[in-house]
């Protein structure tokens, strides 16, 4: 087997490459957008086919380049199915198996904590952490629906339960650090080694970390796997049209079950409910959508954003306050009503028909 450790200098990024030379599967873990040349010449020169392209989180500190590579190499895009990347080909459960070059499996263990969605791969003796768990350190917990009781919990009773020589791989080190072990970190991991669960809750909520320089742009980007506005819409259809799918959860599937538990209402009603006042207008569509035409009143917060930015919005203090929420045909505001309600907002509706439904209406 071929396994490579590609590192980017400008976010102190891993990427891990691990491939077959005789059947030619390949599957890249946390790609960089940036590199993506690299990976098509590394793959070329190998002569392998890119299977997957897997995240082991929704990243603030990069843009992924998984996007990119199914539009170039037709690979699968998979992302955990708690990270609200509804545009990835595969959302990750936890102990799902990825099975490649014949009896070769990666499988997934779930990491909450770091956000909400994090996972780690294990592949033979080596374990993939992402953000999850650091060399001599972890994840911060204070955004995208971070825990630091879930981080404790997970690393604790999950991978620190794992054979001490298990090799573990971070998806960031910022002290030219390269591989570590569960043994080692078990015993000297200073935010970890012999500390309780509330020792470690204290020090995750006293690190005061500024805020990671590329958010606003790569979380919002990492939602659609990296695309920007102009590629996403090509992207899901060659997802729809053209990839197989795998024990895969389609976009389609995620707002019929979100639709399931969430209240919607029509534009009547919506209309009603406005004009009787004491309520919360959320636009969830993306900006340039919002600044083409949106409804008098409506608060933009786009989907990708959502969990990073409502924490910040006053008008979303309170949590018993009747919240609408629309997009443009009542798709993404289903799985942002949803999210919501995960966060623990009790009263929350959706529009049917979105804005589409609104203006014709008006």
């Amino acid at each position: 087997m071929l396994f490579k450790q590609l590192f980017d200098h400008e976010t102190w990024t891993y990427t891990y490459l691990i491939a077959d030379p005789v059947s030619k599967d390949a599957i890249l873990i946390d790609p960089v957008n940036t590199h993506i040349d690299k990976y098509i010449e590394l793959l070329k020169a190998h002569d392998l086919q890119l299977k997957y392209s897997l995240e082991t989180h929704v990243h603030a500190d990069h843009i992924t380049a998984s996007g990119l590579l199914r539009q170039r190499l037709g690979a699968q895009t998979g992302v955990s199915g708690l990270c609200g990347a509804e545009s990835a080909d595969i959302q990750i459960q936890d102990g799902d198996v990825f099975k490649f070059a014949g009896d070769e499996q990666l499988k997934v263990i779930a990491t909450p904590g770091h956000t909400r969605g994090s996972i780690s791969f294990l592949w033979r003796d080596r374990l993939f952490t992402g953000d999850s768990l650091l060399i001599g350190g972890c994840g911060r917990t204070d955004f995208q629906g971070g825990d630091a009781g879930a981080q404790y919990d997970c690393i604790t009773q999950r991978l620190f339960t794992l054979p001490d020589e298990t090799l573990v791989y971070p998806g960031h080190d910022y002290q030219q650090h390269w591989v570590s072990s569960i043994m080692q970190e078990r015993t000297i991991n200073p935010r970890l080694a012999g500390k309780t669960r509330e020792q470690f809750i204290e020090i995750m909520n006293n690190l005061n970390l500024p805020k990671p320089r590329l958010i606003d742009e790569a979380v919002p980007a990492n939602r659609y796997c990296g695309l920007d506005e102009n590629e996403r819409q090509d992207a899901v259809t060659l997802r729809d049209e053209t990839l197989p799918l795998r024990a895969t959860t389609k976009t389609e599937d995620l707002v019929a079950a979100a639709k399931q538990r969430i209240t919607e209402i029509n534009v009547a009603k919506s209309k009603q409910l406005l004009a009787q006042g004491n309520i919360v207008l959320i636009d969830t569509r993306e900006e340039s959508e919002y600044a083409a035409g949106h409804i008098d009143g409506a608060l933009l917060l786009p989907r990708g954003m959502l969990e990073f930015k409502v924490g910040n919005m006053p008008e979303l203090a309170d949590k018993a306050k009747t919240i609408l929420i629309y997009c443009r045909l009542g798709n993404r505001s289903a799985l942002a009503a949803q999210t919501l309600q995960q966060l623990g907002y009790t009263n929350v509706l959706s529009m049917a028909g979105g804005f589409e439904a609104w203006k014709s209406n008006a």
